[in-house]
């Protein structure tokens, strides 16, 4: 009994110690990045400048007071203000996270922790006054270039040499006299699934806004509301699609969760992997709670480590685009030769291909700026839709931890969750493809027999 007792106080104190080692680790490191990221920040400016004579604003500039009047922002700042016109179009302020404009440097979020605390000791209340980034405003108006840190690529400016403004799909089955329909956001699935699924289902894989083979236009914010229009256009209007079902994967989920509130009468059935929902404790701002939850600012795991880079830091993960992205070719050339061309995901093009405006935006306004949105969205689901829902999760998910997938069962009830062990948020998929098809395969046939 004693040995067992010491057994888990030594496992405790080892516990204990690698947290502190971590979080002091992570101070330090992520104090140098926040260094790194701001002189980035000048070292841009004077590159895009001598590239392409002007600089785009970024959204580490100070932010300017707008106030909103009809249809038009009125912005003002240092005793100028001037009018910008919202008529040209369809963006809607409400759309767009906050958190890209307001990330606190490690110290300066420490700092106002301590602030926080005095002033609750103190009974005093802290009031904000309502802030649009600088950036966003010069996006209205409109005065957005491509960037020269972008891929010129074929696969990736394709869409710009043809009147073509549509998603990429991928589309299998039967043309004409499809049972049913499903939508998918990639088609790594395809091949592995039975010759009866493929003769009677039209799979339909689309590349979302801005991402793979899909358009990635420079003027957009790749807010929800311009992702759900475009797969509405691409897929359900493009298709004639009527009813189908939804497989999504992570921030997939939230696209898919947004369509199934749009079309409620449409769902057969509704699949998603590991999707990223947290509930927000009452008091806290929505979308920083999101951004601290998804993007911790800690070197371990490796996968928050990550999230962390291109989340908090704008001009830190242009740099990943330009190294990564803008190379993609490479890197699917080195991929293929070390793996001798035996893996073919298209998790890699989705990661590979796509520039830093879609990513940085879609990062923050759908998994950020959805925060305050998915509470309604799962009573949605749970109230309106009667199709089943099953939700699946990787048990060694570092990115997206399994409690996410019960959250979402606590709102919809009759939810099925399935927790694969020692898969991951990528494993849950690549290198079980058969058994995910065979789960899916499952799932439609009990949806059809309701």
């Amino acid at each position: 009994m004693d040995v067992k007792l010491n057994t888990i106080r030594l496992v405790w104190v080892l516990s204990l110690a690698g947290e502190i080692l971590n979080n002091a680790v992570s101070f330090a490191v992520f104090c140098v990045l926040d260094f790194v990221d701001f002189i980035l920040c000048f070292v841009y400016k004077v590159i895009d400048f001598w590239i392409e004579s002007q600089w785009k604003p970024c959204y580490c500039s100070f932010a300017k007071q707008h106030i909103i009047e009809g249809e038009n922002i009125l912005v003002s700042e240092e005793c100028e203000s001037k009018t910008v016109c919202l008529t040209s179009t369809k963006l809607q302020l409400e759309d767009i996270s906050d958190t890209l404009y307001s990330r606190p440097s490690i110290v300066a979020q420490l700092s106002k922790f301590i602030v926080n605390d005095l002033n609750k000791a103190k009974k005093t209340t802290v009031t904000s006054t309502f802030t649009i980034d600088s950036t966003i405003v010069e996006m209205l108006r409109g005065n957005v270039v491509p960037r020269w840190s972008d891929c010129g690529c074929k696969i990736c400016n394709s869409w710009t040499s043809s009147s073509k403004d549509t998603l990429f799909v991928k589309a299998e089955g039967p043309k004409d006299k499809a049972r049913e329909d499903v939508l998918f956001w990639t088609e790594t699935l395809f091949p592995n699934f039975s010759t009866t699924v493929k003769s009677t289902y039209r799979l339909l894989a689309v590349d979302i806004l801005g991402f793979g083979r899909s358009p990635k236009p420079t003027e957009l914010l790749y807010t929800l509301r311009e992702h759900v229009e475009m797969i509405e256009k691409s897929v359900l209007e493009a298709y004639q699609v009527k009813s189908f079902h939804i497989v999504a994967h992570s921030l997939g989920c939230i696209l898919a969760l947004a369509i199934a509130v749009k079309q409620p009468g449409s769902i057969k059935s509704l699949t998603l992997l590991a999707p990223p929902y947290f509930p927000v404790p009452k008091g806290e701002p929505a979308t920083q709670y999101i951004m601290r939850r998804i993007a911790p600012r800690r070197v371990w795991p490796v996968m928050a480590f990550g999230a962390s880079i291109a989340c908090w830091y704008e001009h830190i993960s242009r740099t990943f685009c330009l190294v990564i992205c803008k190379n993609h070719r490479f890197w699917e050339f080195i991929t293929k030769f070390i793996t001798r061309n035996r893996i073919r995901t298209y998790l890699l093009e989705s990661f590979c291909c796509h520039t830093h405006n879609s990513g940085w935006h879609t990062f923050h306004n759908i998994i950020c700026g959805t925060a305050g949105k998915l509470d309604s969205y799962l009573d949605t689901v749970c109230n309106q839709l009667k199709c089943e829902v099953a939700i699946f999760h990787g048990g060694d998910d570092k990115v997206i931890p399994v409690e996410c997938s019960y959250n979402v069962q606590r709102r919809i009830p009759r939810a099925q969750v399935k927790v694969v062990e020692n898969k991951d948020h990528i494993t849950i998929v690549v290198g079980r493809q058969m058994a995910f098809a065979k789960e899916l395969e499952k799932i439609w046939k009990r949806s059809k027999c309701d």
